[in-house]
């Protein structure tokens, strides 16, 4: 439950248009609710102003369904990540106005856009092409979260002066989230032209010594750009998360 539906139920209350104990049933569940697999976090969107997002991975596809059907009821917007395909078109079946964004591995339950609230703008690059699913999970994550998202895709170190090609971009933006594998140089180069804040993510793209993206971590925690952060190899999700949070900073949402 978001603040905008409480409020509107807490006034409907004190108006007189909605009876106490029609209230009470819906706000029983407003901390948490048991369903046996899960503890579904209704209380997440007032805490943190995004609402739960279900970790598809590992979960089978009932319990994803079971887990969306409680969520899907009181909130505007709902994303299932590291979800395949298979399981996603089972979701489908259950959520026709659902949408799967292959690309990301992502599911989204969008009942009505986001409204826009985030100060300035976030933008999402990627060092090459196979870095694109990681950067798309970002994007996807940024926008849900009521953001103004761009990307610039396949700018990476061997060929610099694409990036350099973009630099009012780079420099107008509030937030960058840089997408990267192989030896992950691409973050420390854009951290060295910005003033704004550079989420680095490491991708598990390259070949043997990439070590399924440890080298590009390693390399992008012993930046020598000082307004570099690190997040985990992969966490396309958790780039986008803290890119919204940040881009939030002093605003409601």
């Amino acid at each position: 439950m978001n603040i905008d539906t409480l409020t509107k139920l807490l006034s409907m209350v004190a108006d007189g248009a909605l009876p106490v104990g029609q209230a009470a049933d819906q706000l029983k569940h407003l901390s948490f609710e048991d369903i046996g697999c899960a503890h579904v976090d209704h209380h997440r969107a007032l805490r943190k102003g995004f609402p739960e997002v279900i970790f598809g991975q590992g979960k089978t596809t009932a319990q994803i369904i079971a887990i969306l059907e409680k969520l899907e009821q009181s909130e505007n917007i709902v994303l299932v990540t590291r979800i395949d395909q298979e399981k996603a078109n089972t979701v489908l079946s259950r959520f026709p106005n659902a949408q799967y964004f292959d690309d990301a591995h992502l599911l989204k339950i969008e009942k009505q856009p986001p409204a826009i609230t985030g100060r300035g703008t976030i933008l999402i690059v990627s060092a090459g092409t196979s870095d694109i699913p990681v950067a798309m999970e970002a994007y996807l994550t940024a926008k849900a979260m009521g953001n103004q998202v761009k990307t610039l895709f396949d700018v990476g170190v061997a060929g610099i002066h694409r990036l350099f090609a973009h630099q009012a971009d780079l420099e107008k933006a509030a937030v960058i989230i840089v997408a990267a594998g192989m030896e992950g140089a691409l973050p420390s180069v854009v951290g060295g032209l910005v003033k704004s804040p550079v989420i680095a993510v490491p991708t598990s793209v390259g070949y043997g010594t990439s070590f399924n993206g440890m080298t590009a971590l390693l390399g992008m925690l012993n930046s020598c750009s000082s307004n570099i952060a690190v997040v985990n190899i992969d966490n396309g999700f958790g780039a986008g998360y803290m890119a919204a949070t940040i881009n939030h900073v002093g605003v409601e949402f």
